[in-house]
């Protein structure tokens, strides 16, 4: 049977016409390299009136492991490890990359994907000479791999423990539209570089070609941070491709509207399984839900779409992901529902 539709990831799709249009427009003007084009120069100013904050700085990157990677070994000593939940990228999803460059990373078990003072202290606790790693930093993400969101409340009690603690806290915003633009988020853009010393703004899973732009709000942490980049093989001699990219989606709402979109979609879903008696892992917060569904639907509704099946949960239960994006379709979204709702009387 064919495959009506991925729900995988949010990244199989190109980019958003309107940024295809301004890379098509801006092909031919010479730039400068390395980050120093117009195009980077103006994004960075959109970006940082949205931020309310000139004193920070922008820097383009092509991924989100090279950014975790990047900042997290620029930033600690090599005897120095990152605090990170269980399920963050970091820690399951990047081929050993933080590892890699010396640092150990401090895991702690988190039901939602979330870290608290709390959970911090946990490792301090047990961390506390020079005959074990020193942990320097905490990292997060918003949205988590889980599909929650912090609030604001959460993220200022977590970065002033950070503070309070002499630990940096770094926010991989791979999903920081979606976290944004979430039904249950009260967090405002410009809390961003309040409440985090270093984050970035995701453009690969939000409309983008590729692309994330790192953002450094801590003094202490901007001083070479170009020679990091270098080193890594980041500093990207055509950098205006990720520059036109985050000035488009910058320029008058289209980051917003993007992730606004992903977000409506996975919500029309999760409110029609919702609607049919199906629970789910959480609370679905932004563009990737997980419905726990019988085995016997979720083997029929495979038939005709991609998604990834997520944990056991029970017998004759499993919880699935699924993920909209900036170009999902109305139309496969309601035939989704549509045939979640005939499988299971079929199933009956």
């Amino acid at each position: 049977m064919t495959i009506r539709h991925s729900f995988r990831n949010d990244y199989s799709e190109g980019a958003h016409e309107r940024i295809l249009k301004t890379l098509a427009e801006t092909n031919m003007m010479q730039q400068d390299g390395y980050g120093e084009d117009d195009y980077c120069m103006e994004a960075s100013r959109l970006i940082k009136g949205k931020l309310g904050n000139d004193d920070v700085d922008i820097h383009y990157i092509s991924g989100g492991t090279q950014a975790n990677l990047i900042v997290i070994s620029s930033i600690l000593r090599p005897y120095e490890s990152v605090i990170a939940a269980n399920t963050g990228h970091i820690n399951t999803h990047e081929a050993g990359a933080i590892e890699a460059t010396g640092h150990r990373i401090n895991a702690v078990d988190s039901a939602d994907g979330k870290l608290t003072p709390d959970m911090v202290k946990l490792v301090l606790d047990e961390h506390t000479d020079e005959h074990m790693v020193k942990p320097g930093m905490v990292y997060i993400s918003n949205s988590t791999e889980v599909g929650t969101v912090y609030k604001k409340d959460e993220l200022a009690a977590l970065y002033e423990y950070c503070r309070e603690n002499g630990l940096y806290l770094f926010m991989d915003g791979a999903r920081l539209g979606s976290a944004l633009e979430s039904r249950e988020s009260d967090l405002e853009f410009s809390d961003m570089e309040k409440y985090t010393d270093v984050f970035y703004i995701g453009g690969t899973k939000n409309g983008a070609l590729l692309g994330e732009a790192i953002v450094i709000s801590n003094d202490d942490l901007k001083k070479c941070f170009r020679y990091s980049l270098k080193q890594k093989g980041a500093l990207l001699a055509k950098g205006r491709i990720i520059g036109v990219q985050f000035l488009e989606l910058f320029r008058d709402g289209l980051f917003e509207e993007n992730a606004s979109h992903a977000n409506d979609m996975a919500f029309r879903i999760s409110d029609a399984i919702a609607d049919l008696g199906y629970g789910f892992i959480g609370t679905p917060s932004s563009n990737q839900i997980f419905p726990i569904l019988p085995n016997e639907l979720i083997e029929k509704l495979s038939e005709k779409y991609l998604f990834y099946v997520w944990s056991k949960e029970g017998e004759d239960s499993s919880s699935i992901r699924i993920v909209t994006s900036w170009a999902t379709p109305v139309e496969a979204v309601e035939e989704f529902i549509e045939d979640i709702g005939e499988i299971k009387e079929m199933l009956r």
